[in-house]
């Protein structure tokens, strides 16, 4: 750190004096060789100086671009003044897993794109700095995982994700027995089966289930509710359920040739290429020296482009039907990619997959879009461009279109409570569906979205079946 750059807590202007400067970054050359996260840790120095950025604005724009409203401004100060351990609590006040947040949001839609320094300079590194605080507390045993007294009800949270994780966490810290259910023999949901373990080391998010496990929350694995445990048994047994089931099922390639040998969807593709566990039985999926297609701009999208490097294939190319502004996937990990080796093929639409001499996929027949008027949600809606069809050689093709609610069997009793007309729950203020002392939240509530978005639905669920249990206390 040089000396005319020492941070001051709360000085206006070092924004100005001091460069935003990231966290140490491997070369794509060394990270695709592995699956270990590609960022590491700021130094004691560097951290302070980039908290110090912070302007520390009376009507903070960062929290507000925040989902969980995180208290940013007061832990950046106390950040820059070296206090990590009382940034960090003050961090984990609003936030249920700020060390996995901040490895895994974009923040430069969020936190980041929201500073006021943005337009004058490069905005504080919020998520870098949330980071380095949190590690640094789990790092000197200062996440505290004492039990508080129990208070005599019991939830059943079913789903062991990031929208479970955090309602579990937030209720066994009010006193409620808490059990977490899981299908799988692993907990953790997409931030272990989905999420590559370069941008989240499965280690990260194991650390967490090991303190809920002291805080007291209790978690069966291999039960899949609904198939194996009623809603009527849940119900009888505990005083309130919490729906964290996520949503899996992948949108279908709607188009010739999609059954074709070759044709894969994302998840079980990056589950059985990021998950190093026995557990997992799926079966294997080479893309060793072949050239791999991925369809679609989301996360979803550039895990697998990022993954399919790491496994080495020969090409990586992403076919995405509007322009870069309008792909919804992290631009950070965009970047990321492009670095690693993925092509990007932008206003491009698949129209039909055609198959080899062996009978498997062999191209991608496709169409150049350009885009027109905006569509409900505010991206322009692309088009064909007439005679523009051109062809793209793939011998693995990996459908990233996203994902839907995987509906419960029609003869549970699961399936009587209200969901929307795709498939999701529907859901009140409190984060309660039609079935009263039934709460639910994170994908399964409101389609595939963002980590943070999940702990926030966990955290609001926690504190709507805290008053629906007990109105008089929760007041």
């Amino acid at each position: 750190m040089t000396s005319e750059k020492q941070p001051t807590a709360n000085a206006k202007f070092n924004w100005a004096t001091i460069e935003r400067e990231g966290p140490p970054k491997r070369t794509a050359g060394e990270r695709t060789t592995d699956f270990r996260e590609i960022y590491g840790e700021y130094d004691e120095a560097t951290v302070r100086e980039q908290a110090s950025r912070c302007i520390q604005c009376p009507n903070a724009l960062c929290m507000n671009g925040c989902p969980l409203s995180n208290r940013i401004p007061e832990w950046l100060a106390l950040a820059a003044q070296g206090l990590f351990l009382e940034a960090a609590a003050v961090s984990r006040a609003t936030s249920n897993m700020p060390e996995i947040c901040s490895r895994v949001c974009p923040q430069e839609r969020l936190c980041e794109g929201a500073c006021i320094l943005n337009g004058k300079a490069e905005p504080v590194a919020i998520g870098s700095v949330e980071r380095f605080i949190n590690d640094y507390a789990f790092n000197h045993g200062a996440v505290d995982a004492v039990q508080v007294m129990p208070n005599g009800f019991r939830v059943a949270v079913i789903g062991s994700g990031p929208g479970g994780m955090s309602c579990a966490d937030e209720l066994v810290q009010l006193g409620y027995g808490v059990t977490i259910f899981e299908s799988l023999l692993i907990p953790g949901g997409l931030l272990v089966n989905g999420i590559p373990g370069f941008k989240l080391e499965k280690d990260i998010v194991e650390r967490r289930f090991e303190l809920l496990v002291k805080r007291g929350v209790k978690i069966e694995l291999g039960v899949k509710v609904g198939w194996d445990v009623s809603l009527a048994h849940l119900r009888r047994d505990y005083d309130a359920v919490f729906l964290g089931v996520g949503a899996q099922k992948p949108k279908a390639l709607d188009v010739p040739g999609g059954e074709l040998a070759g044709v894969v969807d994302a998840l079980p593709f990056l589950v059985q290429k990021n998950v190093n566990s026995p557990l997992v039985d799926l079966p294997d999926i080479d893309v060793k020296g072949k050239r791999v297609a991925v369809l679609g701009g989301g996360d979803t999208a550039m895990d697998c482009l990022r993954t399919a490097l790491r496994c080495g294939a020969s090409e990586v190319v992403c076919l995405y039907r509007r322009d870069l502004a309008n792909m919804p996937g992290s631009r950070k990990e965009y970047y990321n990619a492009m670095e690693e080796g993925a092509r990007f093929d932008f206003l491009t639409n698949p129209i039909k997959l055609s198959a080899g001499p062996s009978g498997g996929v062999a191209a991608v027949e496709c169409v150049k879009m350009a885009l027109g008027e905006p569509d409900a949600s505010g991206r322009r809606k692309p088009r064909p461009v007439p005679g523009s069809e051109f062809t793209v050689p793939a011998d693995v093709v990996l459908v990233a279109y996203g994902f839907d609610a995987v509906p419960f069997p029609a003869g549970s009793d699961f399936a009587t409570i209200a969901v929307e007309d795709w498939g999701a729950f529907r859901v009140d203020r409190s984060q309660m569906t039609s079935v009263p002392g039934v709460f639910a939240g994170g994908d399964s509530v409101r389609g595939p979205s963002l980590v943070v978005h999940a702990v926030r639905d966990g955290r609001k669920a926690a504190q709507g079946i805290h008053r629906y249990l007990q109105p008089t206390v929760a007041r």
